[in-house]
């Protein structure tokens, strides 16, 4: 993505703020924590592996960043309050949130247990609308006051056994938008990009054969490739920036045009 003219790559107007990111731990959350760190915010890392959260602080404190760390299971009812809490104690404001964090299995509907179907909803679901309820007075002290959901391709399209999945991210979509229409008033911001096949660790948690996932992934991409979460990271830190601040309700597909491409 080109930089404006006359600025710097990480001169995004997120210096002195607070953030919280959560699936920090690794793939697209690590890499926007990061991103965030050296655009000068104070991050927040919340995932539930403890020692991923810190391996990642400090590759962050090495660029001369500051990040928390916030070990939680984000399907607890209460997570969203602690998280905010930790924040405030830590910043003393809370100004962005990334809600990343995100369950996936795959499987056909004669496999699903009601115990899966819970854990997706109240990981891909409950915990992003419970998170923004709970920093929604911080960000409505602060200049920035932006929300950025992560999604999936998958909410847009039939895709074999991700239709819990699939579904989790669709209402996820919906929610953006709804939020964005009722917190617009309030000058909250509420976006969403759904990224199309990207490299992270995820892809491990269902395919058997990774290599053979990967190609599979990078023939639905016109482009010809999977993402990084690297160029993911570059628009979520860009939708929580003042440069976006006339942006709201927006679901972004950064998928190399695979929704395009499919019947």
């Amino acid at each position: 993505m080109a930089t404006p003219a006359g600025t710097a790559p990480d001169d995004l107007g997120l210096n002195g703020t607070a953030i919280i990111v959560t699936g920090a731990g690794s793939g697209i959350g690590a890499a926007t924590a990061r991103r965030l760190a050296a655009a000068g915010a104070g991050v927040v890392l919340v995932g539930r592996r403890a020692e991923a959260l810190e391996t990642q602080a400090k590759v962050i404190a090495e660029a001369d960043g500051t990040a928390l760390c916030v070990p939680a299971d984000l399907a607890r009812p209460d997570s969203a309050q602690v998280i905010a809490a930790a924040c405030r104690d830590r910043f003393g404001r809370i100004d962005g949130l990334v809600n990343n964090a995100a369950v996936v299995r795959h499987r056909p509907i004669a496999e699903w247990t009601t115990e899966g179907f819970d854990e997706h909803f109240a990981t891909n679901v409950r915990a992003p609308y419970f998170l923004i309820q709970a920093v929604l007075p911080d960000l409505l002290a602060s200049p920035v006051r932006s929300v950025v959901n992560i999604s999936s391709s998958s909410g847009a399209l039939q895709l074999t056994g991700q239709s819990v999945y699939g579904t989790t991210k669709a209402a996820l979509d919906y929610l953006t938008k709804s939020l964005a229409g009722e917190l617009a008033p309030a000058g909250v911001r509420v976006n969403c990009i759904a990224p199309g096949p990207i490299d992270t660790p995820i892809h491990a948690t269902w395919a058997d054969d990774l290599d053979q996932a990967y190609r599979w992934l990078a023939e639905q991409v016109p482009l010809g490739r999977i993402g990084t979460a690297e160029e993911v990271a570059r628009w979520i830190a860009l939708l929580l920036s003042p440069f976006s601040s006339f942006l709201t309700g927006a679901v972004i597909p950064l998928d190399g045009g695979q929704v395009l491409h499919r019947d």
